[in-house]
């Protein structure tokens, strides 16, 4: 099983004090049965803990996750940017999550070669 992240994730991470492993963590977490919200479609709401801070002032990820196939990170916002998804974002992220599901693991490799996935550091 592959944990991926969108290059558009991965540029909101690259701006964030996030530890390393902290995502890896997150997606064993998640994968464990532990999250903050089944958000419907595939999509889960997982905090994770930025550098120096807890997890509930931190950051907020979406993950589409498929168990056994795929877990994606899709979106990311922290805590004291917005509290949370509006039903537009909402719906947007289920539709792309629906994309997410059902591409083939060939397209998912074409997709990493391409840059538009990254595999989530352990």
């Amino acid at each position: 099983m592959k944990d991926l992240m969108t290059r558009r994730f991965s540029k909101w991470v690259s701006k964030q004090p996030i530890q390393s492993g902290e995502l890896a963590n997150a997606l064993d977490e998640l994968k464990s049965g532990t999250f903050d919200a089944a958000l419907g479609g595939h999509l889960y709401k997982k905090r994770i803990r930025f550098k120096g801070r807890g997890k509930s002032g931190s950051g907020r990820t979406i993950v589409c996750y498929k168990k056994g196939k795929r877990a994606i990170f899709i979106h990311g916002f922290a805590k004291n940017e917005k509290d949370n998804l509006s039903t537009k974002e909402l719906l947007a992220l289920k539709e792309f999550a629906g994309i997410l599901t059902a591409l083939t693991e060939e397209q998912i490799a074409t997709a990493i070669e391409n840059g538009d996935f990254k595999e989530v550091a352990p």
